[in-house]
C-alpha cells in the first residue's frame, strides 16, 4: 500500500491536478427562424400604446439598444397575445426539447465529445419551468449515462452564462479530467405581459430575444479558454434592481432605471479577480462579457480603460439577437471562435452579469489544442533524451 502524506493528497495528484485544467470550448448557438427588426419593435410600441404619457421616452430608449434584429420562438402576432401561464410553459417545455438536442450534438461534435463522455450537465434557464429539469430529459433521450450529475440553475438570470461557465470548472477542478457540458435556453419572448407598460417594460420588450446555446468544458484536451480562477461578485442592496414579479399570469419582469450603471461597482470587482491572478484586466487579450445594453458595454470601457473594440463580440450579439439572457456569454465566445481565435496562451476574461446585482467572472488563457499537444510531446521526448 502507498503511502498518502497527512494532507490526503498524493503530490503526483496535486501536480496531475495542476497540469490538466479545464478548456471551455466552442459553443453552439441557434435562434429561432422567427424575426422582429427594430423598425417594427418601434411601431408595434407606437400602436398598441398610442396614449402612453412616456412614449417618446420609450421609443428613444429601444432606439438606442442598438438592437436591429431579434429572434423569437413564435410569429409576433402569436407573441402578442397571452394564453395564460400554463399554456406559455408548455410551449417553453415542447420549444426546449424540439430545439436544444441538435445545439448540445453540436457542442458536443465540437469538442470532439461523445454524449458517454460527460460526468455533469449544467442547464441555465429563467424564461420557463421543468420540474424534473430538462437535464433528466436529454439523459434520456440523447444517451447520457445514467450516473450524469445534474445542475439546473434557474434563478440567475443573465448572469446564469458566466455562473455555468464557473460552475463547470469548479467540478473540473474537484474531479480533474472530467467533462461537462453547459447549456443555455432562454425564450424570453414568451415572458412578455401585455398589461406591463411601465417605462422599463417598454424597453425590456424592445430588448430581450430567444436563444439556445451550448458548450463542453473538457478537464483535459481541446480548444478554447483553458478556465484558471472563478469569482462572483453581489453589489450589496441591490436584489430589487432586476427581479421577477410572479402571478398568475407568468413572470412580470422588473427592471430598475439605476441598471445601466452598474458597471461602475462591477468594474472594480473584475479588476480585484484580474490582481489576485497577477493579471490586469485593461491590458488582456480578449474579453467576453454579457451585454444587457449599450450602456453596459461602454461603460466597462471607460471603467477597465479597455479599447471599445474589445467588446466587438458582445456588442455584435446584442445587435443581431438582442439581449438572450444567460446565452449571451455562450454567443460571445463562439463568435471570438467565428473570427479565428487569439494566439495560443493568450489571456482573457468572461463575465456574465444579472440580478443580484450579480457578477459571475473567470478568467482563462486561449489553448489551441493541437499545439498544446505538440509542445507537451516535444516536453516528453526531451526528457526521454536526458533520461537515456
Amino acid at each position: 500500500m502507498r503511502h498518502v502524506p497527512a494532507g490526503g493528497r498524493e503530490p503526483s495528484a496535486r501536480r496531475k491536478q495542476a497540469r490538466f485544467m479545464a478548456t471551455l470550448c466552442r459553443p453552439s448557438v441557434s435562434v429561432p427562424e422567427h424575426v422582429i427588426t427594430m423598425e417594427e419593435t418601434l411601431e408595434l410600441a407606437r400602436e398598441r400604446h398610442a396614449g402612453h404619457p412616456q412614449l417618446p421616452l420609450a421609443l428613444r430608449l429601444i432606439e438606442n439598444t442598438g438592437v436591429r434584429t431579434r429572434h423569437i420562438v413564435q410569429p409576433i402576432e402569436e407573441t402578442l397575445k397571452h394564453p395564460g401561464f400554463e399554456d406559455r410553459n408548455r410551449l417553453y417545455e415542447r420549444e426546449a426539447k424540439a430545439r436544444v438536442p441538435a445545439v448540445v450534438q453540436r457542442a458536443l461534435d465540437d469538442a470532439e465529445l461523445l454524449t458517454t463522455d460527460i460526468d455533469v450537465i449544467i442547464y441555465v434557464s429563467c424564461t420557463g419551468f421543468m420540474m424534473p429539469s430538462l437535464t433528466a430529459w436529454l439523459i434520456n433521450e440523447m444517451g447520457f449515462e445514467s450516473t450524469t450529475r445534474q445542475i439546473p440553475i434557474a434563478q440567475l438570470g443573465c448572469a446564469a452564462g458566466g455562473a455555468a461557465v464557473n460552475r463547470a470548472h469548479d467540478f473540473c477542478t474537484a474531479y480533474p479530467e472530467a467533462n461537462a457540458l453547459i447549456v443555455a435556453c432562454e425564450f424570453c419572448s414568451l415572458c412578455y405581459q401585455p398589461t406591463d407598460i411601465g417605462v422599463g417594460s417598454l424597453l425590456s420588450n424592445g430588448l430581450f430575444g430567444d436563444g439556445i446555446a451550448a458548450a463542453v468544458v473538457r478537464g483535459r484536451g481541446g480548444t478554447g479558454v483553458r478556465l484558471e480562477r472563478n469569482g462572483s461578485y453581489l453589489i450589496p442592496k441591490t436584489e430589487e434592481w432586476i427581479m421577477y414579479d410572479v402571478k398568475a399570469t407568468g413572470f412580470h419582469f422588473l427592471l430598475d432605471k439605476r441598471v445601466p450603471a452598474t458597471m461602475e461597482p462591477l468594474a472594480p470587482a473584475l479588476m480585484d479577480l484580474a490582481g489576485t491572478h497577477g493579471w490586469n484586466a485593461s491590458d488582456l487579450d480578449f474579453y467576453v462579457v454579457h451585454a444587457g445594453g449599450p450602456r453596459i458595454l461602454d461603460d466597462l470601457s471607460k471603467f477597465l480603460k479597455v479599447d471599445p473594440h474589445a467588446f466587438r463580440f458582445s456588442r455584435a450579439t446584442l445587435t443581431e439577437y438582442g439581449n438572450i439572457a444567460s446565452a449571451v456569454v455562450l454567443d460571445a465566445l463562439r463568435r471570438l471562435f467565428d473570427e479565428g481565435g487569439v494566439q495560443d496562451g493568450a489571456r482573457g476574461l468572461l463575465a456574465g452579469f444579472g440580478p443580484g446585482i450579480t457578477a459571475e467572472m473567470s478568467l482563462g488563457r486561449w489553448q489551441i489544442a493541437d499545439e498544446r499537444a505538440a509542445v507537451e510531446r516535444t516536453a516528453d521526448e526531451s526528457r526521454g533524451v536526458r533520461q537515456a
